[in-house]
């Protein structure tokens, strides 16, 4: 049975790909799009290209990057070089930004460490932090992974390796709950675990 036109449905399905987007959800934001103006429409089909193809990771530190493949924070020679900020993805950078505590640099995991699958150390880009604190003027590393078991196990992982290169190496302090999200809290909460940063 054809419900839906083929473009259509190929509309659809891409929405129902997306984290909490349902089908029913899908069709209603797919019809929505139908209703709106052909410039709107093609707008945001612009947009959605031009996203896909000059949107990229940052080639330093695996942030969200649009120009010379360097996000706006590295390239940003007023921060503070001696610091880097470990964070498991860019949302988390985006919310410690926001709180508006810490001028330094960030490093961009991609995840984190599973307890029950080690061997994923191999897609997360530690080496490529390992390389930064070798090669540029680190003194200081907060990790920023989220406190949950998985965030951890990555934490102190990262603290053993990064340790013996010289470098002190921190975690964030009082304030964020045990199994809560980087992403999801507050700015307060935040500055006050920046703040209250112990080292490991």
């Amino acid at each position: 049975m054809i419900l839906f036109p083929k473009n259509f449905q190929k509309l659809i399905n891409h929405f129902s790909d997306l984290p909490s987007i349902g089908p029913k959800q899908a069709e209603r934001l797919v019809l929505y799009l139908f209703k709106q103006s052909r410039e709107k429409t093609e707008d945001f089909a612009q947009d959605l290209h031009d996203f896909a193809t000059e949107v990229r990771f940052c080639e330093r530190c695996f942030h969200l990057a649009e120009e010379d493949n360097f996000c706006a924070i590295c390239r940003n020679t007023k921060r503070d070089q001696t610091k880097i900020c470990v964070t498991e993805d860019p949302l988390d950078v985006i919310s410690i930004e926001k709180t508006n505590s810490y001028q330094g640099l960030y490093h961009v995991l991609g995840g984190n460490l599973s307890v029950m699958s080690p061997e994923e150390i191999k897609r997360l880009k530690i080496d490529e932090l390992i390389a930064r604190v070798k090669k540029e003027k680190t003194q200081e590393v907060i990790v920023a992974t989220n406190p949950t078991t998985d965030g951890d196990t990555t934490a102190l992982y990262l603290a053993r390796t990064l340790k013996p290169l010289g470098v002190k190496v921190f975690r964030l302090g009082r304030g964020m709950p045990t199994g809560g999200d980087i992403e999801y809290a507050d700015g307060i909460t935040l500055s006050s675990a920046l703040e209250g940063r112990k080292e490991m």
